[in-house]
């Protein structure tokens, strides 16, 4: 238990619908990508980085983190719009990057849309930095559509 009051534990399978209907509710959801198959792509590789953030009860905070032996990186962080500005995000943060040091991970990389201005200032304010860096990227596989 975290000074926020946030329960933060490694995701479980009964957590499955939560966490979508979580990255949902924070616009996380786009049709090219299923959330259902991210899901469970993440279970293959590094599921202990796969962390969640029960308050009351409620699917209130979730993060995928990974470490490529190089980097490590952070993608679908999430709090949920009722439970912002409350220490969740930090608090979730604070944990998955603890665990990547462990690891042995020197940085930590994440991408942000340009036009999401309050996600950069909330990562600026735990320590992020701007890189100077273009972000690319190149689909390899078709995710079949998300069907709840």
């Amino acid at each position: 238990m975290t000074d926020c009051g946030i329960k933060i534990r490694p995701y479980r399978d009964s957590d499955k619908q939560a966490v979508i209907q979580l990255w949902r509710a924070c616009g996380l959801v786009v049709p090219w990508n299923n959330p259902a198959v991210d899901i469970e792509r993440k279970q293959q590789v590094q599921a202990e980085l796969f962390l969640v953030g029960e308050l009351h009860g409620h699917m209130a905070v979730a993060v995928f983190g990974g470490y490529d032996g190089h980097r490590g990186w952070i993608n679908y962080l999430a709090v949920a719009p009722e439970y912002r500005r409350r220490g969740l995000g930090r608090a979730i943060m604070a944990e998955v990057e603890d665990r990547l040091r462990a690891l042995g991970c020197p940085k930590i990389n994440l991408q942000v849309r340009k036009s999401n201005i309050e996600v950069i200032e909330f990562y600026q304010s735990i320590g992020f930095t701007l890189d100077p860096v273009v972000s690319m990227g190149k689909r390899l596989v078709k995710d079949p559509p998300f069907e709840e």
